[in-house]
């Protein structure tokens, strides 16, 4: 079995596949301190962090298909998500539910099975929807989202 690889985290991009982050919302619309950019800057210290209302998302499209396994998401213990539905975007561009995924209220690293024991596929992209979270008002505080190969 070969070693992981992050496809995400520390870079904002694979040098060889470009990619597109996209969120539902941003806290105030402060784009530069709470923005989708700190979902993958490898800082413990930053953050996404949207606004209120539920359901929020995140997606992220690549310019060139991957072989995703897993999903790696760090909250804020508070403001997680609890109900969490899982999209794959196929070669057709369009958007098919793979699974629910059940986080725990927890600031610490959660790790899920995008296929759920199947052979991992080749996607473009891969959305994570928050139907509703631990936060009375709907928000998301996501200090890092990972996709790994």
């Amino acid at each position: 079995m070969s070693a992981q690889r992050s496809l995400l985290v520390g870079s904002g991009r694979m040098p060889d596949n470009p990619l597109r982050i996209k969120v539902s919302s941003v806290l105030n619309k402060d784009t530069k301190n709470f923005g989708k950019q700190h979902l993958v800057d490898g800082s413990d210290e930053t953050c996404w962090n949207s606004d209120q209302g539920s359901p929020q998302w995140v997606s992220v499209e690549f310019e060139n298909s991957v072989n995703p396994t897993s999903l790696v998401l760090v909250f804020q213990g508070g403001f997680a998500g609890r109900e969490c539905e899982i999209f794959a975007q196929f070669a057709e561009r369009t958007w098919e539910s793979l699974r629910m995924v059940y986080p725990q209220d927890s600031n610490m690293a959660q790790s899920f099975d995008l296929w759920e024991g199947n052979f991992p596929q080749s996607v473009s992209g891969i959305k994570i929807v928050f139907h509703n979270s631990s936060d009375t008002y709907g928000r998301i505080t996501l200090y890092k989202l990972d996709i790994v190969e």
